[in-house]
């Protein structure tokens, strides 16, 4: 297993954690509390730092299922770069028309996912490569209607 250093950078800060061994993302929770009113953007702190291991490696945040499906919240800006050391902090967006959100100091508020990336130089050209898709973009699967 590999180690993730973090650093807490408020002493009510709480670590990442997985709810279940076999889960892909980690639980972020929120330092202070927080009120979103409906279709507002709030930005909450963590309070934590990380270290990413590797130069490519990413952490991408999600929204949690349950504050998704139970009260409209979205997660918005979620890329965390391999070079930014600073504090952990999560964009979140109340979908609700009517209803405002309350979360307490240490409620769980969206997850982050670690994956390793490519990167690439970009190269020019005057054609793409024929494939079976081609330039067939939204819907182009779906049954005709």
């Amino acid at each position: 297993m590999s180690v993730l250093k973090y650093k807490k950078l408020d002493s009510r800060a709480t670590t990442p954690t997985k709810a279940n061994k076999s889960d892909a993302g980690y639980d972020l929770y929120s330092l202070e509390e927080s009120f979103i009113r409906p279709g507002e953007r709030f930005v909450v702190s963590t309070g934590i730092a990380l270290e990413m291991p590797r130069e490519n490696m990413v952490g991408l945040i999600w929204p949690r299922s349950g504050l998704s499906v139970k009260f409209g919240i979205d997660v918005l800006a979620g890329v965390i770069d391999s070079g930014y050391t600073g504090e952990i902090k999560v964009c979140l967006l109340n979908t609700s028309k009517d209803r405002a959100i309350f979360l307490e100091a240490g409620t769980k508020i969206a997850q982050i996912i670690f994956q390793e990336y490519l990167t690439f130089d970009f190269q020019e050209v005057e054609s793409l490569s024929s494939t079976e898709r081609g330039e067939k973009g939204f819907g182009s699967s779906d049954a005709k209607y």
